[in-house]
């Protein structure tokens, strides 16, 4: 028995391609900072370590705190330098951020995913995320790993330069 070519029955791949098409276009896209989860080792009683991952959460990272009572041991497993030691230190991939570095340097990180350990912000700088203040202070982002550091990115706040 043969079957009609109009019968939609026994030719379903033109409708299962065009609804996989549609499916495909009206999907709602995930950007690769909603594809991280950021672990944050931290104090439990910082306040400014929970704004920071506020921060995060709001520029579209998912965050997952671990309360800590060695922030050095943390720091020394993950290569994090002293000069560039703060309050808390993170973990995004195969990199740590160390400190109140801007979602935008962390999403720049994960796109370009240079060979480096991470990113960190010395201090604890006016106007960074996590420091908000109504006089923010110009700061650096920092690319280092075992043999190198530069400047990967400057603030003043939360404005890129």
């Amino acid at each position: 028995m043969r079957s009609d070519p109009k019968d939609s029955k026994a030719n379903p791949t033109r409708r299962v391609a065009l609804l996989s098409v549609l499916a495909f276009l009206l999907a709602p896209r995930v950007n690769a900072a909603e594809e991280q989860v950021v672990t944050v080792y931290k104090d439990p009683r910082c306040g400014c370590c929970s704004i920071w991952m506020l921060h995060l959460e709001k520029n579209g990272f998912m965050t997952r705190p671990v309360n800590i009572t060695n922030a050095e041991a943390i720091k020394s497993q993950f290569g994090v330098p002293s000069e560039l030691a703060t309050c808390h230190t993170a973990q995004v991939g195969d990199y740590v951020i160390e400190g109140h570095v801007p979602a935008t340097a962390i999403k720049r990180l994960m796109i370009e995913k240079p060979k480096a350990t991470g990113l960190g912000v010395p201090g604890m700088p006016a106007g960074s995320p996590g420091m908000e203040s109504d006089r923010p202070e110009r700061y650096d982002v920092v690319l280092f790993g075992p043999s190198e550091r530069r400047i990967y990115m400057s603030f003043f706040g939360e404005q890129q330069l």
